[in-house]
């Protein structure tokens, strides 16, 4: 009797991890498993194609069950802008990311991905849309931790960008975040031979955006689709099972980079 394999291998071979997923039936597939399609790749079985020899078969399961980390952020989400507006503002100064307070509150670089603009409801619920669609997606190709670690480094990402290319400017809201999350599918795709061209197309519309709209920050997107991808590529090179300690230490020091380059910027 096999036992199933975990969240991150190929369906059928076991002792490959990966990230990639079948976009019919959802099956974690390796690549020696995929087969190229229209958008992605689908499995042999949902292909219809016959492999000779496979490692082993094992029952189909889903990559990563519900994507209950990406749930969890939009509750979150809902939550601190429920106080933004109980505390008629209080949360949002509390928590915003305003580049001058950066040595003595930190902490905002990161939590600024929380708090939204109470001034309109469009901002969260685009934000919130954006994490919804794209977090279910990609928590399930990296799995809950890796997906959280990815989020918040991307965040903290978009506000590096913030401190160095704009350091006068207050930012609140997840875009950030969430270009690092379009990065990281891009990364992952890619380097599975899946077809992007959607999402390329989709992320051009974005960035322009933030160049030709008021009051959107272009440098935390930049910021937060640089880190995330970088992230992705660590991810990809180390998602053998004998990497994982390798793909810790890499994020670590990635993101030992991103302090670095905070502290970095008082220096000039």
């Amino acid at each position: 009797m096999s036992s199933a394999p975990s969240s991150d291998t190929c369906y059928r071979h076991p002792s490959k991890e990966s990230f990639a997923l079948c976009q019919r039936c959802g099956n974690t597939i390796c690549g020696e498993c995929q087969v190229p399609a229209a958008v992605g790749a689908h499995c042999p079985d949902c292909a219809g194609v016959r492999q000779a020899r496979p490692a082993r078969l094992v029952r189909p399961r889903r990559a990563s069950g519900s994507p209950r980390a990406t749930y969890a952020l939009l509750g979150i989400l809902g939550v601190v802008f429920g106080a933004q507006w109980l505390t008629g503002g209080g949360v949002t100064e509390w928590l915003l990311y305003w580049p001058p307070l950066t040595a003595i509150e930190p902490w905002r670089m990161v939590t600024t991905v929380f708090v939204h603009s109470t001034a309109s409801p469009f901002h969260i619920l685009f934000n919130g849309f954006s994490l919804y669609v794209l977090g279910t997606l990609v928590e399930r190709l990296v799995g809950h931790g890796r997906f959280v670690a990815l989020f918040l480094l991307a965040g903290f990402g978009g506000s590096v960008a913030v401190l160095w290319l704009a350091p006068a400017v207050a930012v609140v809201g997840a875009s950030g975040a969430i270009f690092g999350l379009f990065g990281a599918l891009f990364v992952i795709q890619r380097s599975f031979g899946g077809a992007n061209v959607q999402l390329l197309i989709v992320l051009a519309l974005n960035l322009v955006m933030g160049f030709v709209v008021p009051g959107i920050s272009w440098q935390a997107h930049i910021g937060g689709l640089l880190t995330g991808a970088a992230v992705a590529g660590i991810m990809v090179a180390t998602r053998r099972a004998e990497q994982r300690a390798l793909q810790v230490g890499l994020v670590t020091a990635l993101g030992a980079g991103l302090v670095a380059l905070t502290a970095l910027r008082f220096l000039f």
